[in-house]
């Protein structure tokens, strides 16, 4: 980092002059007039203001920059790059600090995220954070915890912000700060501009220059995205739209102003445009208050209008990516996720009208900031594959979100302890980061991803410099051991034993009969296979693939029979994790999930659960549902006391739901319950018959299920 490789093609001393020029430029602007010529139109005031000073201590400017030609995203020389990252958020929310700090130590977990291949992390801020830094009213943030972190022990929530930056210099990974809402707020995100109560339109453009100015010498932040998920729907205000206009509301016209101030200091950043909620369809105008007369998908998600209305950099146009949101049905069941859909039907429906069209015509660069959510062995799972390997097989760049655990919608790479990673979800991101012979890469030139001595990355010289593969045209040995593990009436799930090969096997390749039904290779050893015929005979096979492209010979064939369409099922089983460490305080705090393992839907309102436990003296008790996936309004408690007291409980919490229709193989996602006492004196959970100190879900039989009268799952105490 912040040295030239020894590398270089025609593009690149060109862009570096370009670069200068403009950099050159614009400081003879700033320095002659105060801020530059295109800040003409702003209020005098603002006008007034000197920039702040870079910070002290910076990296020299170095070849780590990057910039895009036609729908890629390149270095300096040319050579393409694939940006593969998480989210980490915590500086957009009230604590102004990283989320976890407060048991995770900082070193550790960064040291991890470039260990498992992570190269870039997108980091939300506020409006209000900003200019508090800005302003020298950076504080020190009570979200971190001084024994697990000694590192950054009394720093303010900026100087902790440096102190990581260094860290990412050390491992390899470079950063995109996103202004996520305007004010420092948990819940900021979901106003739906970039405009709120004393934080105004210009103090949004203020901040961005300023952080920009700080940063301009540092290749480690090579990226800002300039507001994440604008939305608002039809007749509501405020809300963000996308034409040709100037209005204070249009978010084309937000991304070219912010993009423009930003390139004028810093000509070298990408500048990331996300889309906005809905989309005037044909012969209809924004002024229109019917839903109907719009398109409408995930907030950020809508990119229509670049068609018509494309985002414009001007002389640095060069710099522009644009970075849909893209969510699956536990975060809400949009009218995409009924009845009978699949990758196709959503990239034909979906992703295709609303920002995929843009990668496939060559038009620019597409950046998924966020996407992600919870493993459910259904239909959020299904979505989340099919985006995965879309992203794989078009080498999108992609922000995963994210790496907190405490994200409701849809947890995180990372567990309740801050420190372990949910391996079943990390296996499914790992073939969307970008690797090369077994290893990440960095989008560094010189520090490997994991720093110095790494054993799991390497750098952007050693990729482009180092000693060409041999040619290998040795193929994998067949796959062996292929076994049905499940099937339903519409199902298969296979497993097999892994292929060998001289140098690495990159996937696997299922055939039903001669149709190879995975569009993506198949990075593990399972695959389930989906939309078939009940009662019905398939064969399968499996064939291994190297990073040559050598295809093995095929496994032996599996028959497979369906189920029978009339199986009845009403199987049923929970699944429990404990939101609070301690037994001994003034709340429980369980989280369940109802997951349906037949072949067939699942009346919810025929469900019941019993969480039981000991209420520890007379005071009444009281429950709530602070978070469910299928929203807490279709969420009904009731704490029941027992007649007989058994061991472990003198009650239990009785879970049911008002209705609703729960499909084979899926679950209810989060439902986050609390209980307190009228006096809100303390519990002793030590010994409750339910409790577990599970903090990532696991099957619960201490909390049993019932479909109607009849017991389902688990068993009660005795």
């Amino acid at each position: 980092m912040g040295q030239p490789s020894a590398r270089s093609r025609p593009r690149g001393p060109l862009r570096h002059i370009r670069a200068l020029l403009t950099a050159v430029l614009a400081a003879g602007l700033l320095s002659a007039a105060g801020p530059a010529a295109w800040a003409a139109d702003r209020p005098a005031a603002a006008q007034a203001e000197t920039a702040a000073a870079p910070k002290a201590s910076v990296a020299a400017p170095g070849d780590d920059w990057l910039h895009t030609e036609g729908n890629k995203i390149v270095d300096a020389n040319g050579d393409e790059v694939w940006l593969t990252g998480a989210n980490w958020f915590g500086f957009n929310a009230t604590e102004r600090v990283f989320h976890g700090l407060w048991s995770g130590n900082i070193t550790d977990i960064t040291e991890a995220m470039a260990d498992r291949g992570i190269n870039i992390v997108r980091v939300p801020v506020s409006t209000q954070l900003l200019l508090e830094w800005k302003n020298g009213r950076a504080t020190v943030p009570s979200g971190v915890n001084a024994y697990a972190n000694p590192e950054i022990a009394g720093k303010t929530s900026l100087e902790v912000f440096d102190h990581w930056l260094d860290l990412c210099k050390q491992y390899g990974i470079k950063v995109m700060l996103d202004v996520h809402s305007a004010e420092a707020d948990n819940s900021g995100h979901v106003h739906p501009v970039w405009w709120k109560g004393t934080i105004t339109s210009e103090d949004f453009y203020t901040a961005w220059e300023w952080v920009t100015t700080r940063y301009r010498d540092d290749d480690t932040i090579v990226a800002m995205d300039v507001k994440n998920e604008p939305h608002g729907t039809a007749g509501t205000s405020p809300r963000a739209k996308w034409d040709g206009s100037t209005d204070q509301d249009n978010f084309k016209h937000v991304c070219e102003t912010a993009g423009r101030r930003m390139l004028a200091i810093n000509p070298n950043l990408l500048v990331l445009c996300e889309g906005i909620e809905i989309y005037p369809k044909a012969g209809v105008d924004w002024t229109s208050t019917t839903p109907t007369d719009y398109h409408s998908t995930w907030w950020g998600g809508n990119l229509r209008g670049v068609r018509d209305h494309p985002v414009d950099l001007g002389a640095q146009s060069d710099q522009l990516v644009y970075s849909p949101h893209d969510y699956g049905p536990l975060v809400h069941l949009q009218p995409w996720f009924t009845g009978d859909w699949n990758r196709t039907t959503l990239e034909r429906d979906v992703w295709d009208p609303n920002w995929l069209y843009l990668h496939k015509e060559n038009r620019a660069p597409l950046l998924i900031g966020e996407w992600g959510g919870f493993l459910d062995d259904g239909p959020n799972e299904k979505w989340m594959t099919a985006l995965r390997d879309l992203v794989v097989e078009h080498r999108i760049h992609q922000t995963f979100w994210c790496l907190n655990p405490n994200s409701g919608d849809t947890g995180g790479l990372l567990l309740g302890d801050w420190k372990s990673w949910d391996e079943e979800k990390y296996a499914l991101l790992k073939p969307a980061l970008w690797q090369h012979d077994g290893k990440f890469v960095s989008l560094d030139h010189e520090v490997p991803l994991g720093g110095a001595g790494s054993t799991t990355g390497i750098s952007l010289g050693e990729l482009h410099d180092g000693p060409g593969d041999p040619e290998d045209t040795q193929a994998p040995t067949a796959p062996s051991g292929l076994t049905g593990t499940a099937k339903t009436s519409t199902s298969v799930s296979l497993s097999w034993t892994a292929s060998t090969d001289n140098t690495r096997v990159t996937g696997y390749d299922v055939y039903r009969g001669a149709t190879k039904v995975n569009t993506a290779p198949v990075s593990g050893t399972t695959y389930t296979d989906t939309g078939l015929s009940p009662s019905t005979a398939y064969g399968y096979t499996v064939r291994a693939r190297d990073a040559a492209g050598n295809v093995s010979a095929p496994s032996a064939t599996l028959n497979v029979t369906t189920e029978s369409s009339d199986t009845p099922s009403e199987a049923v089983k929970v699944r429990y994790k404990n939101n609070d460490a301690s037994a001994t305080d003034n709340a429980i705090r369980p989280s369940l999930q109802v997951v349906n393992t037949g072949s067939s839907a699942l009346d919810l309102g025929t469900v019941s659960m019993r969480y039981y436990f000991t209420r520890d003296g007379s005071a009444t008790v009281s429950a709530w549902c602070d978070y469910a996936a299928v929203d807490c309004a279709r969420v009904k408690l009731r704490v029941v006391p027992l007649t007989t007291p058994v061991t472990g409980a003198d009650a239990y919490l009785e879970v049911t739901f008002t209705g609703g229709s729960l499909a084979a193989g899926r679950n209810t996602g989060d439902i986050q319950l609390r209980m307190g006492k009228a006096d809100w004196s303390n519990f002793d959970e030590t010994n409750d018959h339910s409790r577990t100190t599970a903090t990532a879900y696991t099957d619960a039989p201490a909390v049993p299920a019932y479909t109607g009268t009849d017991l389902a799952w688990g068993a009660p105490p005795a």
